[in-house]
């Protein structure tokens, strides 16, 4: 599990759009091993006039999976989400936590070889994110790997091993979690202190 730790505009966003084939690059190349899963913006892959019930299969057909696989997952997806009395409702009604909820239960719920995850924690209440960090741990305990983009840095430090901190699209320091917030957080007070 990696951490991507930087101010707005340091590049961890491009990134993980980069690792999940949103972006192309302008040189060079990536590719990734594996099934992958990314939560990177709020209702993507989500389209608003369908259901909730609708989106789960569009979305997790969209992440790799065959209907039989998402019938038999279902039920499971749902339940995470906490969305049972809105899971026939279009998706175009529904709160961004309740979107980000449906989107989090599919992409964890297939199990993926790599999960991205940018920011999106941010939007459910405590609740949610408590189960989304135990579903995380989960998944990293049987072998998922992680990248993940949070200014939180307290589910940076419940999630993740190692963290970059990356500013202007350039590392800036890599290592544990802990000690690479403590590098993150120095840049900021020196930042501070530069302008006053």
């Amino acid at each position: 599990s990696l951490g991507l730790l930087g101010p707005n505009g340091a590049g961890k966003s491009t990134i993980l759009k980069l690792l999940a084939g949103i972006t192309e690059p302008t040189s060079g190349e990536v590719s990734s091993r594996g099934r992958l899963a990314a939560l990177i913006e709020l209702g993507a892959g989500f389209h608003p006039d369908l259901t909730g019930r609708e989106n789960v299969f569009l979305n997790a057909t969209l992440l790799g999976l065959r209907r039989q696989e998402v019938l038999a997952r279902f039920d499971e997806i749902v339940a995470f989400a906490e969305l049972e009395r809105f899971i026939d409702t279009p998706i175009k009604r529904y709160s961004s936590g309740m979107t980000v909820r449906l989107g989090f239960a599919v992409a964890s719920c297939i199990e993926p070889e790599i999960l991205l995850v940018d920011e999106v924690l941010a939007v459910g209440d405590a609740s949610f994110r408590q189960r989304c960090v135990g579903r995380i741990q989960d998944l990293i305990a049987k072998g998922t790997s992680l990248l993940f983009v949070s200014h939180d840095m307290g589910l940076v430090k419940a999630i993740c091993q190692e963290a970059l901190y990356i500013e202007d699209g350039a590392i800036q320091f890599a290592g544990h979690t802990g000690e690479t917030i403590d590098r993150y957080n120095r840049a900021l007070d020196q930042r501070r202190l530069a302008k006053l």
